[in-house]
């Protein structure tokens, strides 16, 4: 099989000059090299003839186009796909995408990634844990590419496009108000980055419900992790060395509540009868730790097929109302957590 890029011509090998080729040696992005190819008047008059002369001495072919019926294309974009989290979203939007008889391409974000849309020929993105700079919407709405964010990483309102998110909040205060009521009086939280919109909402729901129980909040025990396994772990090892300890950890995700079981190994400790463990997202290997993680249910599934629904209203020249969707969460409660014992 021939690298991307490569095909045989005359009985050899070619290199197949592509739009993102041309816009890199030009300087400009994708979507300028697609005005001039479409003969756009919006672009400078030296940025024109740079373009063209490179797509003359470059011998530029543009592609067949597509069979007016082929089946719709969407990429979905994560900035990392080492999450079992991760592969919940893909479920869920190529089940959805598989019903609308429509593809899915999975990549990385990068740099230049809508020049990467643009060259895959996607009619839609899905990027997950991001948020659009302003630019990126004009460039995105210039090349009439609709896009869904899935968990942004800051506020999203009607100016901001479409987003579908989790009530994160309401299952920080779902996760600490069941700690609280079990007796736990120092409760600690390992958040995800702090810049991402959900771990502040459940940071912000673990201190609402710490408050209405009348118990300060101990700086200290508030701790912004990485979502991973190993932030969980090395906050957890640090949190339990103190010799006020907490009894119970509420870890923003279920990965870091892993990471929580081992340092709690590590230290000589037992999960729940020393310490109370609450994860959030629900996972399916989550039932399967031993004990059972007690954790905060988000619809995985159903936020990246919601999110897929959206977009293909989109694409068929709809405006899905809201623009930003919140599923709900439940507390799911398994054996990680009991009373602390002075309190039994």
């Amino acid at each position: 099989m021939l690298p991307s890029g490569i095909r045989m011509q005359n009985g050899s090998m070619s290199l197949r000059v592509t739009m993102a080729d041309i816009a890199r040696e030009a300087g400009v992005s994708v979507a300028t090299v697609s005005k001039v190819l479409n003969g756009r008047t919006d672009v400078a008059a030296p940025t024109r003839q740079r373009v063209q002369e490179l797509l003359s001495s470059r011998r530029y072919r543009p592609r067949r186009s597509r069979p007016a019926r082929r089946a719709a294309m969407i990429e979905l974009l994560f900035d990392a796909l080492d999450d079992p989290w991760a592969v919940e979203i893909i479920r869920g939007v190529e089940g959805e995408a598989r019903s609308q008889r429509m593809g899915v391409i999975i990549s990385l974000t990068s740099e230049r990634w809508i020049d990467g849309l643009v060259e895959r020929g996607a009619d839609g993105a899905i990027p997950v844990l991001s948020d659009l700079a302003g630019p990126e919407r004009a460039q995105l709405r210039e090349l009439g590419v609709p896009v869904v964010i899935v968990d942004p990483a800051g506020h999203s309102g009607p100016e901001d496009g479409y987003s579908v998110g989790a009530t994160n909040w309401a299952g920080g205060l779902a996760a600490t108000e069941h700690l609280v009521g079990l007796g736990h009086r120092r409760v600690a939280v390992i958040s995800g980055p702090a810049h991402l919109l959900c771990s502040r909402a459940r940071v912000d729901g673990y201190r609402n419900a710490m408050e209405a129980a009348g118990l300060a909040v101990d700086t200290a025990l508030v701790r912004s992790g990485t979502f991973h396994h190993d932030a969980g772990f090395a906050h957890a090892m640090d949190l339990l060395s103190r010799p006020d300890r907490p009894t119970a950890i509420f870890a923003g995700n279920d990965a870091q509540a892993m990471g929580v079981y081992e340092a709690a190994r590590q230290r000589g400790l037992r999960v729940p009868a020393d310490l109370s463990v609450v994860g959030f997202d629900d996972l399916p290997q989550s039932r399967w730790l031993a004990p059972p993680l007690t954790t905060v249910w988000q619809p995985l599934d159903e936020m990246a097929r919601a999110a897929t629904r959206m977009l293909v209203g989109l694409l068929g020249g709809s405006e899905p109302r809201p623009s930003r969707v919140e599923l709900a969460t439940s507390l799911i409660v398994r054996e990680s957590t009991a009373p602390p014992r002075t309190t039994r």
